[in-house]
């Protein structure tokens, strides 16, 4: 999973950044202080894959892992290579999702951009710019079909779908709110690595007195409100405050966290809510050797599974010997689940479930 934190400049991208990842990216108070787009890779944080190493005290514990990918900040005219308009939209065109960063907090020591803190215009103008980028790419697709078409059914939908969208994103709309007829339509808007298509989580960054007093927030609520109305998600977070959760260890950052009064970091609310937005779950693989989680999208069959592993397993596939992590816990060991009957012999139809933990049967 690669996530793409996008935002004006002077947002707290870098902050958040660096919070979640630890990576240590430059974070300073001038525009463009990021070029390169720095990547970090995360542990996906997981209870049973930790209660699983404790069971088998394997040799290797392998976590599932996000890939944050902290992109240059956008400004108006990006679309039309203004800033560092084509590098940024070429970067953000590589990821899964987007993380829009929305400043929500007032300091006059922190430069903004456009002069002042207003999440809704700092939230248009970054779509305004995605959606132009992607109504010139819609106007170009639709034209080539066109050309294609003579006669031929296929292409003259093909021009008559992208021609809709062209209109819909005319009107300032992200392509993930255009409504299609079909899946078959929907499979085909997909084709086209659409900016505005990508799914997105909008992180309502906050100072800490405007996290702890959420319900008063204004601010967060403009981002709220927005999000709801196109169906994307809302994270409300605290940059600066989880820069300072990164730098504690186990105890010390519980202990901060029951003051806040908070159940879990931003990092992994964060994923938590990427986790959800993209459809994914994970299923564990388990031994001696190596206690892994995998992840794949809801709905995965298991041989496509068996493939996250290696494509020989999914090619000789001959079946998938399953047990639920909550029976495994609740029997002790293999051989108790055995006995009960809780572990079952699944075939190629079978849909793998979050929290499987699996056994696949191959030849090849």
């Amino acid at each position: 999973m690669k996530l793409g934190i996008v935002g004006l400049p002077n947002v707290g991208k870098s902050t958040l950044f660096n919070a979640i990842t630890n990576a240590g990216a430059e974070s300073a108070n001038y525009p463009f202080c990021t070029i390169d787009p720095n990547v970090g890779m995360v542990a996906v944080p997981d209870e049973r894959l930790d209660k699983l190493a404790e069971m088998y005290q394997p040799d290797k514990k392998t976590p599932a892992v996000v890939e944050f990918v902290d992109i240059a900040g956008l400004v108006k005219g990006a679309s039309k290579g203004e800033g560092l308009g084509n590098k940024f939209l070429a970067n953000i065109r590589e990821t899964d999702a987007i993380i829009h960063v929305v400043r929500c907090f007032d300091d006059p020591n922190v430069i903004h951009v456009e002069g002042s803190t207003d999440p809704k215009r700092d939230i248009d103008i970054v779509n305004l710019e995605l959606v132009m980028a992607d109504l010139e790419m819609v106007q170009r697709r639709a034209e080539k079909a066109g050309k294609m078409s003579k006669g031929d059914k296929k292409y003259l939908h093909e021009e008559e779908l992208f021609s809709r969208l062209a209109k819909h994103l005319n009107d300032g709309k992200p392509a993930r709110t255009f409504v299609c007829d079909t899946e078959e339509d929907a499979a085909l808007l997909r084709t086209s690595e659409l900016l505005t298509l990508k799914p997105v989580i909008y992180a309502a960054n906050t100072d800490e007195d405007g996290f702890i007093h959420l319900e008063q927030n204004d601010y967060y609520r403009q981002v709220k409100e927005i999000a709801d109305a196109e169906g994307s998600q809302t994270l409300p977070i605290c940059a600066k405050m989880e820069q300072d959760i990164a730098e504690l260890d186990g105890e010390d950052r519980a202990m901060f966290l029951e003051e806040l009064g908070v159940e879990e970091s931003g990092l992994d609310r964060l994923i938590k809510c990427s986790y959800t937005l993209l459809g994914l779950i994970s299923f564990l693989t388990y031994g001696k050797d190596e206690c892994r989680a995998w992840t794949i999208r809801r709905g995965t069959k298991a041989p496509q599974a068996a493939g996250k592993i290696h494509s020989d397993i999914e090619r000789g596939f001959i079946k998938a010997e399953v047990i639920a992590y909550k029976d495994m816990i609740a029997c002790g060991t293999l051989a108790a689940a055995k006995e009960k009957g809780l572990v079952r012999s699944e075939g190629k139809e079978y849909v793998v479930q979050d929290g499987d933990m699996i056994y696949f049967r191959f030849n090849v």
